[in-house]
């Protein structure tokens, strides 16, 4: 049995997964906000929840909203600021009494998919959350490639490539909160779609708003999503050029959109490096659930502690 726990800024979700990949027990709880030490003792919790029904003993995996440096084996680049800096795997090895591992949120949700989701018999499996924010993950042989630095993947604070008049001009004008200008995440999350629309409207609405609009024949909605699909067909291509991926999957709310996986592959020829695009793109297959999964999944079968 292997136990997956997704830590999220507003839940902690359990899992447990026989070694077929079926499900033997899921459990959310509040994530203790500002305190370090209660959301290690709400970890433990599940754990022991997911033990003792199961009466089970299982490998634990955890996805975090951030990474561990390999440098000094700290939590870095976590939205969940109470747990920068703290040494979130030594302390729950002794808390759990056992080996686990650690791996961003992003590269979880990809093991998932990589495993027996969306991108399940492929080598080189990319993974791209496009949500509140936007992030990536890769998945290379089974394994999430979190890179020297433990940032690959961090694929939305690069710029926006190809920006034409319009796309300089929002760049100048709007401050990433990275403290950058032009980030990917700021033209290709939900959220960057939401605000193309606000500033051509002048009204805030949801993404599914958007769509349904523009398929009601609204000319503002249908410029935003158009827009979007060149912006993310723009941002996908510059990825491609590097990882030449043998799957692309798209998760996050923004993957519900069904047009993106007509359109956006059309355009992507105009920017891949000799003008052949032929790569699939699918939606992810455990919708929300792949990171809790894939944080059970980072103890593939062969590799499982005794």
């Amino acid at each position: 049995m292997r136990i997956g726990i997704d830590l999220g800024g507003t839940k902690i979700e359990v899992i447990a997964l026989s070694d077929h990949g079926e499900e033997l027990f899921r459990k959310r709880v509040p994530t203790p906000r500002g305190s370090y030490e209660s959301t290690l003792l709400a970890i433990k919790g599940l754990v022991d929840a997911a033990e003792q029904a199961t009466k089970q003993t299982g490998s634990v995996g955890i996805g975090i909203p951030g990474t561990i440096s390999p440098f000094n084996n700290r939590v870095k680049n976590a939205n969940s600021v109470w747990l920068n800096g703290e040494l979130l795997d030594k302390d729950l090895r002794q808390l759990l009494n056992r080996e686990i591992r650690i791996a961003n949120d992003a590269n979880c949700m990809t093991v998932s998919e990589a495993t027996d989701g969306a991108g399940a018999g492929n080598r080189i499996v990319l993974a791209l959350i496009l949500g509140t924010g936007c992030g990536s993950g890769i998945v290379i042989n089974g394994k999430p490639h979190n890179g020297s630095n433990g940032i690959g993947g961090e694929w939305g604070h690069n710029p926006l490539p190809w920006m034409d008049e319009e796309e300089q001009k929002i760049a100048h004008e709007n401050e990433c909160y990275c403290g950058h200008h032009g980030c990917i995440e700021q033209f290709i999350s939900g959220t960057g779609l939401c605000d193309d629309y606000e500033r051509r409207s002048g009204q805030r609405l949801k993404g599914n708003e958007i769509v349904i609009l523009a398929e009601q024949g609204d000319e503002l909605a249908e410029k935003s999503l158009q827009a979007y699909e060149r912006r993310l067909a723009k941002a996908l291509s510059a990825y491609v050029n590097i990882l030449d991926p043998d799957v692309i999957i798209f998760a996050g709310g923004v993957c519900n959109i069904d047009r993106l996986y007509t359109n956006v592959p059309k355009l992507m020829p105009e920017y891949i490096f000799g003008k052949e695009f032929q790569t699939p793109i699918r939606k992810a297959l455990h919708g929300d659930s792949s990171g809790v999964r894939g944080a059970a999944w980072l103890w593939p079968l062969k590799n499982k502690p005794e």
